[in-house]
């Protein structure tokens, strides 16, 4: 039987470098991870867990990849990770959190040494890397996100379109006819991260659709306030608001609008489309289709399992539909002045 010392002879380092190399516990070269990967590969040797996985044993683990960028909003990433890893126990299954910045590298490696029975990806990009690499993998992979080219892939996600879209009609039944949309930071745009641009995408049709007017305003990434002060210098007639944005920049826009002397929703009407409730907060005061990691998570995991002991079969995006949270926040337009 191949043992690590085996590995560690033929690859030229070792023990711990081996163990470090295979486990990812520490930081290596690449050029040391390959030759340390390659001779493992010669020899056939296999780490416990895949020992354990090809006897017929499941590690029982499911591994979440959820990679940290310098825009991440820190609580809704935890909510996402925490819904996967509540949902999982209800199987009986652990998880194993993969926040590194090479994304990529955390999947080969949980799938080649077999540490975990299946992965969940978070923190979908529409341009995603890891949706090739899942198509590759022997492991079974399910997506909370879909990916602009999702074929052969098994995603759900929440059905941002749908919620968009009752947004803007929400706004325009009550009479609005010049809207805007106060989106993430141009840093978060600029990766591609799915679900805004499905929201920016869809608010701008739907308001073409309707003959309304429609802004996109984002805000700067070192700041949360005077963007609806900037907004309405610029676009005093804006008499609806649709919040898709971050948690700081969301709670500012009341405070602004006081500042300015104008009411919610008398003087202006506000919408949250696809913001993550927080724990322990209380909810933005606003009519809300929220991101609630309780909507796909759960369901996420359900299928990853039933993938996983072959009781579904993989493949397909799942929508969920958005749940309307009513807090009064919507009005019929009504003239004022905007001198």
């Amino acid at each position: 039987m191949v043992t690590i010392e085996d590995v560690a002879r033929e690859a030229g380092v070792s023990i711990s470098t081996v163990s470090y190399a295979l486990s990812g516990k520490r930081a290596i070269s690449e050029e040391t991870r390959r030759r340390v990967v390659a001779a493992a590969e010669r020899l056939g040797y296999m780490p416990k867990a895949a020992a354990r996985a090809l006897a017929g044993k499941r590690t029982h683990v499911i591994a979440v990849t959820t990679p940290l960028h310098a825009d991440t909003d820190h609580s809704a990433h935890m909510a996402f990770a925490m819904a996967v890893t509540t949902a999982a126990r209800e199987h009986d299954f652990d998880t194993l959190l993969l926040v590194q910045d090479d994304e990529l590298e955390g999947m080969r490696r949980t799938a080649a040494t077999l540490l975990a029975d299946g992965i969940v990806v978070l923190d979908v990009a529409a341009d995603d890397a890891r949706a090739e690499l899942a198509r590759q993998l022997r492991c079974p992979v399910v997506f909370v996100g879909v990916p602009t080219d999702n074929e052969g892939l098994t995603c759900i996600d929440l059905d941002f379109e749908r919620a968009t879209e009752e947004a803007v009609e929400a706004l325009r039944t009550a009479g609005h006819r010049s809207l805007a949309l106060v989106s993430q930071g141009q840093d978060v745009i600029d990766r591609a991260s799915n679900y805004p641009l499905r929201i920016e995408r869809t608010f701008v049709a739907a308001a073409e659709r309707h003959g309304l007017e429609a802004r996109i305003v984002r805000p700067r990434p070192d700041t949360s306030t005077g963007v609806v002060e900037a907004l309405l210098d610029e676009h005093p007639d804006v008499t609806g608001l649709v919040l898709s944005t971050r948690s700081e920049v969301a709670d500012a826009v009341g405070p602004a609008l006081e500042r300015r002397g104008l009411r919610v929703p008398e003087d202006m009407s506000v919408v949250a489309v696809g913001m993550t409730p927080e724990p322990g907060r209380q909810p933005l005061p606003f009519d809300s289709f929220p991101l609630d990691p309780q909507l796909t998570c759960p369901a996420a995991v359900d299928l990853l399992v039933g993938i996983i002991e072959g009781r579904v079969v993989p493949g397909g995006v799942q929508l969920v539909p958005p749940v309307h949270q009513a807090r009064g926040s919507v009005a019929p337009v009504r003239m004022r002045d905007v001198r």
